[in-house]
């Protein structure tokens, strides 16, 4: 087994084991969180000016960030590499699309999406496979495609493992982190950080980037 397959591997096997922890946690998890609300919001609003096509959100977990989506206009759908959280979405919100699948090689046609919502799904990928992932972005988004980060941001470091609940996690600097999409093509168009909230570990990072 490969070194990118083994950790595809763990890390899904990880997310069937909390699945259905992680959805009674993570389901209203927006509802307290208006700052990001607006980042997706912007997210949202940018790639219906642009009109370049659906929307899939990779590492989409219980989907509620998907169906999120979806009331902000959007023609979502989610990936994710855990079956078992792939059954929960299906089952909470029966009405959209979400299928198992890696971000690393999305079965989807070139240029066929009109954004791309990465929303603490990075996170698992050790920093070396990390390049790949973003020329894959590029390859299945329209040109002027919006692709928007959800990360934990590292506050100055460089980029650290940390103990994540489900699987080896990393924290990056948002800098790197930009200009490392923008390797692959992308603009950025906006970023933002916030504080951790009463019960989070670290600072979290958003950056929304444009296909060129």
């Amino acid at each position: 087994m490969t070194e990118s397959a083994s950790y595809l591997t763990a890390t899904a096997e990880a997310y069937d084991a909390v699945a259905v922890l992680y959805a009674d946690l993570f389901r209203d998890s927006l509802d307290r969180l208006p700052l990001d609300r607006a980042m997706l919001a912007a997210f949202a609003e940018s790639v219906r000016a642009a009109g370049a096509g659906p929307v899939t959100e990779v590492g989409c977990g219980p989907g509620h960030v998907t169906a999120h989506l979806r009331d902000l206009g959007l023609n979502a759908f989610g990936v994710d590499l855990s079956p078992k959280m792939i059954e929960l979405a299906r089952a909470a919100y029966p009405d959209l699309r979400f299928e198992v699948g890696s971000m690393h090689a999305l079965d989807l046609a070139d240029g066929e999406l009109g954004g791309i919502l990465s929303w603490y799904s990075v996170i698992h990928t050790p920093p070396r496979e990390l390049p790949p992932y973003f020329a894959e972005f590029r390859r299945v988004l329209a040109p002027g495609g919006l692709l928007l980060l959800g990360f934990f941001e590292s506050e100055g470091d460089p980029v650290s493992e940390f103990d994540h609940k489900a699987a080896p996690a990393y924290r990056w600097p948002i800098d790197d982190l930009a200009a490392l999409a923008r390797q692959a093509d992308f603009r950025e168009i906006g970023r933002m950080l916030r504080e951790p909230l009463e019960g989070e570990r670290f600072r979290q990072g958003r950056l929304l980037m444009r296909r060129r």
